[in-house]
């Protein structure tokens, strides 16, 4: 299909004009389908009772049964509402804005001769995931049902692949608890439990979130920005950020080690080795740990770098030293030279400093440092 490469930062996504019978085939709809008033529709009905169900919650809830991912919860009446919009709408676009799609496979792109940003885009084998337009598409599902609808709609649409999955799934976050109240437990549920849900790696890469979120010897306690987290405390970085530097941590074969146990992915080991890790440059770096006013020590792009170092350390030190206040006295004494570090870590000419390209490059330029100065190379 014909697409426009788009580039934003250091994303690239493309811009699709859909016709809307092949999208509406090509889309996989999630939700738990609360009704008007809050309550779930679907399911089991007690015995003995009997409900009315129309169309439009008949199509819910097979949606309801047949799919497994992120969405948030589809509303009856929202969807009768948009129906009615582009039954009656006959001089406004169908779909006035563009639906955010997203597939975890890499597309391929085939530019154009002598185009770079324009060519043809190779659909993915599976289905996309709504990122936004989920009400949109259900009233369009409807709107195409009637017999005099136009089925010549096109609609435009936003795609980003498997190259934007922590990009992707965080815009989720901040489109659907912004603009439509989303069930909490729904939205908390959204990295663990849902779109992760299958996938052991990444289970566990979560589990490593969570607790140095919530636990209270963990140093970015409640400083992570988490769904449903504590709002007002101050947040050094986001769940999205984090979590893929721990999947990332994880998969490094090297240090995989001291992240298992016979028993398989162990909580305590793989916790403790980040924690210790950071109680260590905690103590290292001192008052700047958390002045970040005038240092960068605790912003995103550096707690990425010392997550990365974690793999660095992992892959060097005795494989029988296990996490606790041995590890801790053993990481301090190795990370004192980079405590001479600290003023490159001032905010002012931070950039400047450690020059990169873009942010994942920064990241890993800080990490090598910091494994250079601690003989972590």
């Amino acid at each position: 299909m014909f697409a426009q490469r788009m580039r934003q930062k250091e994303s690239e996504f493309y811009f699709v004009s859909y016709p809307a019978e092949d999208l509406l085939r090509k889309v996989r709809f999630v939700t738990r389908f609360y009704g008007e008033k809050g309550q779930v529709i679907g399911g089991e009905e007690p015995k003995g009772k009997h409900k009315d169900v129309d169309d439009v919650e008949r199509y819910v809830q097979a949606i309801e049964k047949n799919s497994k991912s992120f969405q948030r919860d589809l509303n009856r009446r929202k969807i009768r509402q948009i129906k009615d919009f582009y039954r009656n709408e006959a001089r406004q676009p169908v779909i006035p804005g563009a639906v955010l799609l997203f597939t975890t496979e890499k597309l391929e792109f085939q530019p154009l001769k002598g185009m770079e940003r324009a060519g043809n885009l190779i659909e993915p084998r599976s289905d996309f995931l709504i990122i936004d337009g989920q009400h949109r598409l259900a009233g369009l599902h409807f709107y195409l049902q009637e017999k005099d609808a136009d089925r010549r709609v096109e609609v435009p649409v936003v795609i980003f692949d498997g190259k934007t999955a922590d990009f992707a799934t965080e815009m989720f976050v901040v489109i659907n608890s912004t603009h439509t109240r989303i069930n909490r437990s729904h939205l908390i549920d959204l990295y663990e439990r849902i779109e992760w849900g299958t996938d052991p790696e990444k289970k566990y890469a979560a589990v490593l979130v969570r607790a140095l979120y919530e636990e209270d010897d963990s140093p970015l306690q409640y400083h992570i920005n988490m769904l449903g987290g504590r709002s007002h405390q101050e947040m050094w970085i986001n769940q999205a950020q984090i979590f893929g530097e721990a999947f990332r941590l994880i998969r490094r074969k090297e240090a995989q080690h001291r992240f298992k146990d016979g028993r398989g992915w162990s909580k305590e080991r793989g916790y403790g080795l980040v924690r210790d890790t950071l109680k260590a440059l905690r103590t290292t770096f001192g008052p700047a740990w958390s002045d970040n006013k005038n240092h960068m020590i605790t912003r995103d792009v550096t707690i990425c770098a010392m997550l990365r170092l974690c793999g660095d350390i992992a892959a060097k030190i005795d494989a029988t030293l296990m996490p606790g206040p041995d590890l801790v006295k053993l990481l301090e004494k190795r990370f004192e030279p980079v405590r001479d570090m600290t003023p490159e870590f001032r905010r002012e000419g931070f950039y400047e400093r450690f020059p990169a390209r873009g942010q994942m490059e920064r990241i890993d330029i800080i990490r090598k440092r910091l494994a250079r100065q601690a003989r972590f190379e």
